[in-house]
């Protein structure tokens, strides 16, 4: 099962970012997990939300660009090489890796959580469940 990410274009100039969250916070969004990549010109911030719809609208409102995406979370064993595992797995299945980065987990577990882009969302979930890696559905993110 594959969790919606939102994907927000922004002005690589100062506050931009900063605006883009007070709208955010303002309409009480909780961010479970957040990847910023830029370029001279513009930045894209990647964010795993509570609530995925309220967020798309709230950003456009504020004037920002926002897409969704399909993207796996998936829970990686917190031990040495846990992710190694699960590219192991990927890599054998033949899924390329597009992205990818941390959330926001439990402090109190001995699991990682990780937000996958990959060219093949059924492929790597097929794989990644024949090898007992565990997959997060939508409300089990909003859960930690």
């Amino acid at each position: 099962m594959s969790v919606k990410q939102i994907s927000v274009f922004l002005e690589n100039r100062p506050g931009c970012l900063h605006e883009m969250t007070k709208a955010l916070a303002e309409a009480n969004i909780d961010l479970r997990g957040l990847s910023l990549a830029e370029t001279s010109d513009f930045g894209i911030v990647r964010l795993i939300v509570d609530d995925v719809t309220g967020t798309a609208s709230t950003l456009r409102e504020a004037g920002f660009v926002a897409s969704m995406t399909d993207v796996l979370a998936v829970e990686v064993p917190n031990v040495p090489g846990g992710l190694n595992r699960v590219l192991e797995v990927l890599n054998a299945a033949g899924v390329n890796v597009e992205y990818m980065y941390a959330i926001l987990g439990n402090k109190k577990s001995d699991t990682a959580y990780m937000i996958f882009r990959v060219n093949d969302n059924a492929k790597a979930s097929g794989a990644l469940k024949v090898a007992g890696v565990k997959i997060m559905e939508p409300e089990e993110l909003s859960a930690l």
